[in-house]
Parts: C-alpha cells; structure tokens; sequence
C-alpha cells in the first residue's frame, strides 16, 4: 500500500487487490476515507471538511497520477 502524498499528516494512499471503482483512501488521525479518482466523490467513510478540502484540491491535479497507480497495483481490475 504505497503512499502516494502526505499532506499536514493526511496520508493518500491506493492499495493492492481493491475492489471497483478505482479509489483511493484518506487517513488522518482515527479518520479515513475511501475517494472515487474519476468523480472525487466519497465512497465511503469521512474524514474532517478541512483535511478533505486540501485532499480535494490535490487530487483534482493528481488524477493521472491516482488511476496510474490503482491500475499498477489492481492490474486486474
């Protein structure tokens, strides 16, 4: 499970044999949170409105970079 960004302790990581649709999770503190790459909706769980903002904002520049890396990691999917 590859970290892909730390932002101000917020861990983006994408993990090996996931599940559809590609996504990625968010950590902070007892928080986490699965994000869809293409739409950056929540797929479930949550973490904190300011912590999710700047995730946000990161992956709307980043979203080359998220599928790449959950297709690497799930080549089956």
């Amino acid at each position: 499970m590859p970290t892909l960004k730390i932002i101000d302790s917020i861990k983006i990581d994408v993990y090996s044999r996931e599940h559809p649709p590609p996504h990625f999770h968010v950590l902070f503190a007892e928080f986490e949170e699965l994000i869809i790459i293409e739409t950056l909706q929540t797929y479930i769980g949550h973490v904190p409105a300011p912590q999710r903002k700047k995730v946000i904002k990161w992956a709307k520049t980043q979203k080359e970079l998220l599928k790449e890396n959950f297709k690497r990691l799930n080549p089956r999917l």
